[in-house]
C-alpha cells in the first residue's frame, strides 16, 4: 500500500488548480474530481473491512470539495492513513466475509472484503494512469510509476 501511495503523492502533487475545471472530453470528469477521486481512493480499504457492503441508492456521498492542491494532498494522506491503519489492525479471517455492491435492489457485485482491497488498488492504478492522461495534454511532465516515464528518459 505504502509502494502504491508513493507513485500516487507524486502524481497528485502535479495537478495545478488553475487547471481543477480542465477535462479532456465532455465526457470525462474534470480533473478536480477525478484527482479527488484517487485521493479518497485508499479510505475504500477501511470501508471494505469495516462495513458490509455500500448501496449507490441511499447512499449520501459528495465528493470532498478542495480548492488548493495543498488540500488535495491533505485529503490523500487522511484517505491513506485510514486505509492503512485499518489494513494494519485487520487479521487473516477479516479478509474473507463477503462484501456487496449494490444500487437498491440490483447488486452489481459480490466479492470477499480482500477483494474490495484489490479493487481499491486496481482503482487506483487505473485512475491515476487516467491522470497522467490529462497532465500529459496539458504539456506537464509525468513521472514514472513502475520505471521512468518518457518525460524521465535521456534519449
Amino acid at each position: 500500500m505504502e509502494q502504491e501511495a508513493a507513485i500516487t503523492r507524486k502524481m497528485l502533487k502535479l495537478v495545478p488548480a488553475d487547471k481543477f475545471d480542465w477535462k479532456p472530453h465532455e465526457k470525462s470528469m474534470s480533473m478536480q474530481n477525478l484527482a479527488v477521486h484517487i485521493a479518497e481512493l485508499p479510505s475504500w480499504v477501511q470501508m471494505g473491512l469495516n462495513t458490509e457492503g455500500i448501496d449507490f441508492a441511499t447512499m449520501d456521498y459528495k465528493p470532498t470539495e478542495v480548492s488548493s492542491n495543498e488540500e488535495l494532498l491533505e485529503l490523500f494522506e487522511k484517505s491513506f492513513s485510514a486505509g492503512d491503519a485499518a489494513l494494519t489492525a485487520a487479521k487473516e479471517d477479516d479478509l474473507w466475509p463477503s462484501w456487496t455492491m449494490r444500487q437498491g435492489e440490483h447488486v452489481i457485485a459480490v466479492m470477499t472484503k480482500y477483494e474490495v482491497i484489490r479493487h481499491a488498488f486496481a482503482q487506483t492504478t487505473h485512475h491515476r494512469a487516467q491522470l497522467g492522461v490529462y497532465l500529459r495534454l496539458l504539456n506537464i511532465p509525468i513521472p514514472g510509476s513502475y520505471g521512468p516515464s518518457a518525460d524521465e528518459m535521456n534519449f
